[in-house]
């Protein structure tokens, strides 16, 4: 999980956040302006798809929320690591890459004995799927990219294999599992309806199999198009969101974000790369703050 802010990046954010924000000189209020004008208003950004969710939100199913510090780290941790952190550490849950044919390290540890243990310490987790990317993305690595004609059925197709990762550790029915996309320019309307079309077939396949759906992205990127998709009507949405803003503010609110996922639903991941020594071990990894599901 990364965040990268190019300043075409932060520039097309401001235009999609103008255009979506509900407030005082809002887009609704000049595509208003527009219309009174006589001139044709212009298509939104995202489109509204919505799809079957039979599933729906899970009622009754175990649901386990977590607020406080968490952190994740490339490759999960060593036990004895975690037991020291736990001791001397500020944090609570520790985010985990279980499934994705496109992870960036490998995980030799992370066994369903590891859970066990690491559970029994107290930790809850987040699991993480890394799998297909947007396909506008410029960045290198993670070359397989989201073809925008099969978006909806290759997201359903990445569901069953976070299902079968969650299973694999031993992480039961009603956990999330949060579906990584690394950021990319928003200059594209094609390229983020196929992000949010692959995020609404991931959450509609994961709700049928028990599961809850997560969201991981760059505020200025698949998180700005998943809240245009929000306010456009599109479902199923994921069931919490996992944003990227290295701005250092512990908090899980921003206005880019206001009336949604409010429910305890949303990860703030604040800092990242960082270097930090607890109980007398050192791991470099990304700091977040959590109001959101976890994982027990």
């Amino acid at each position: 999980m990364r965040y990268l802010r190019p300043t075409s990046l932060a520039a097309a954010s401001l235009v999609l956040l103008l255009a979506t924000d509900g407030g005082a000189g809002s887009g609704a209020e000049a595509l208003a302006a527009t219309a009174a004008a006589g001139a044709p208003a212009p298509p939104p950004r995202i489109r509204a798809t919505v799809l079957d969710d039979p599933a729906g939100p899970l009622q009754g199913v175990r649901r386990e929320v977590f607020e406080g510090p968490g952190f994740d780290a490339c490759t999960a941790p060593s036990l004895e690591t975690l037991k020291a952190w736990r001791a001397d550490s500020p944090y609570g849950a520790v985010g985990i890459y279980t499934s994705g044919a496109q992870r960036a390290c490998g995980q030799p540890r992370l066994t369903a004995d590891w859970i066990r243990q690491a559970r029994a310490m107290g930790w809850r987790f987040l699991p993480v799927h890394v799998g297909l990317q947007a396909p506008c993305r410029t960045q290198a690595g993670k070359p397989r990219r989201i073809d925008p004609a099969d978006a909806v059925r290759q997201g359903r197709d990445e569901a069953a294999a976070a299902v079968r990762g969650l299973k694999a550790v031993g992480l039961g029915k009603g956990s999330p599992v949060y579906l990584d996309i690394e950021s990319y320019p928003l200059q594209d309307p094609a390229c983020g309806q196929a992000v949010v079309d692959f995020a609404l077939g991931w959450t509609q396949a994961l709700h049928a199999a028990g599961y809850r759906s997560g969201f991981y992205s760059s505020l200025d990127s698949g998180i700005a198009d998943l809240a245009a998709a929000a306010r456009a009507g599109a479902a199923p949405l994921p069931d919490a969101l996992w944003y990227a803003r290295w701005d250092d503010r512990p908090t899980t609110d921003h206005a880019s974000l206001r009336g949604l996922w409010t429910k305890h639903q949303r990860i703030h991941q604040y800092r990242g790369d960082v270097e930090e020594t607890h109980g007398g071990v050192t791991l470099t990894v990304d700091r977040n703050q959590l109001d959101a599901l976890v994982a027990a």
